[in-house]
């Protein structure tokens, strides 16, 4: 197995050099450091949640109007 090294402490990595390593490497070098360097799911808050169900709740009623509203037209 390959040893992973660290970047130096303080080094920046600029955007397009970021990009340029992505860009060369391999669909499984890519999946592989992903999947070493997974960020979890964010725990949100009962407000957060309540405010995501609320605009799902939303769009499946505008969905629904936009259908009748399409159906009537139509007919």
């Amino acid at each position: 197995m390959e040893k992973q090294f660290d970047s130096a402490p303080g080094a920046e990595v600029s955007r397009e050099e970021f990009t340029s390593v992505m860009t060369s490497l391999e669909p499984d070098q890519i999946i592989s450091t992903k999947e070493h360097h997974h960020c979890p799911r964010r725990r949100l808050t009962r407000t957060e949640m309540l405010l995501f169900w609320a605009v799902r709740i939303y769009l499946v009623f505008m969905v629904g109007v936009v259908v009748y509203q399409i159906w009537t037209s139509v007919r």
